[in-house]
């Protein structure tokens, strides 16, 4: 398994930021576990996606842990956009990924902490609150998993889509023509999944699952599942198999095993195809 390239900070320094992004998951989850399964209401933003006090609360706290620790820093947060836009280190934060598990009692949402050094993520926390499971990624470092429900962390091989396991989370953000490419995919793995937010990323970080295609992300939907996929050997890319960008189409691929990457991506952008049915079905 091969680390994410390094980074210009010294070991020290990565160590400092590292502590700094589990301190603003420490206090969101602090924050966000007395809420959950406590009949909380939810309001609806702009784009018709729920927003609770939990999601306020957790990114207030996260926001006000690292300005003590890096005051310097620039902060990008899902509530409360972006403070010092001028910063070369920035912090994005999403309290809750995952907003519409959280309120129905579903343990598959998480935080996500990512810090970026100009536009690409160097650091990344994906942590669930309830569960008290964490993966932590680095670059140039191989990325860390705590968690008493077993696993460690590590991309499984998987070189044929065949024998892959995929996951969405929802068959909502499948708009357009992203329906039919998406099939395309579908009906070429062994099984596909609905459902798991950011917590399915997670999974494919310790090889449970091979991969995971999804559209409509924002930059804090996917900033810290960078370095936590790619420190455990796998790649996370938009649907061409480019580099995600804050300015692109909002699609992401992500795949545990690199041999996955080249035929995922030919299938999500191949209009020659005639679309296929979905392979699986959740839970199936």
């Amino acid at each position: 398994m091969t680390a994410a390239p390094a980074t210009s900070f010294g070991p020290a320094d990565m160590d400092r930021l590292i502590a700094a992004a589990e301190a603003a998951a420490d206090v969101a989850g602090a924050v966000v576990r007395p809420f959950f399964r406590a009949g909380l209401g939810a309001d609806q933003k702009a784009d018709r996606s729920p927003v609770t006090i939990a999601d306020r609360t957790a990114e207030r706290a996260m926001r006000a842990v690292l300005a003590e620790r890096f005051p310097e820093h620039g902060v990008l947060g899902e509530e409360f956009g972006l403070d010092l836009p001028e910063a070369r280190l920035r912090w994005v934060l999403d309290p809750i990924d995952g907003t519409r598990a959280f309120i129905t009692g579903r343990p598959t949402f998480g935080t996500l902490v990512a810090l970026l050094d100009g536009d690409r993520p160097i650091l990344g926390v994906i942590d669930q609150p309830v569960t008290r499971e964490r993966w932590v990624g680095a670059v140039g470092r191989r990325t860390r998993f705590s968690g008493k429900l077993g696993g460690s962390a590590g991309c499984r091989p998987c070189a044929s889509l065949a024998d892959a396991e995929l996951s969405c989370t929802s068959p909502e953000m499948l708009a357009g023509d992203a329906l039919p490419r998406w099939r395309r995919l579908a009906a070429a793995v062994r099984r596909n999944y609905w459902g798991g937010d950011c917590y399915a990323y997670g999974l494919l970080a310790i090889g449970q699952i091979d991969l995971v295609a999804e559209c409509d992300m924002k930059l804090w939907d996917w900033a810290a599942l960078v370095p936590v996929v790619e420190g455990a050997g796998g790649r996370l890319t938009d649907w061409s198999g480019a580099t995600l960008r804050a300015d692109g189409d909002g699609t992401v691929l992500a795949v545990g095993d690199p041999a996955l990457l080249a035929p995922a991506a030919e299938l999500l952008n191949d209009s020659s195809v005639a679309p296929a049915a979905p392979a699986g079905h959740a839970g199936g």
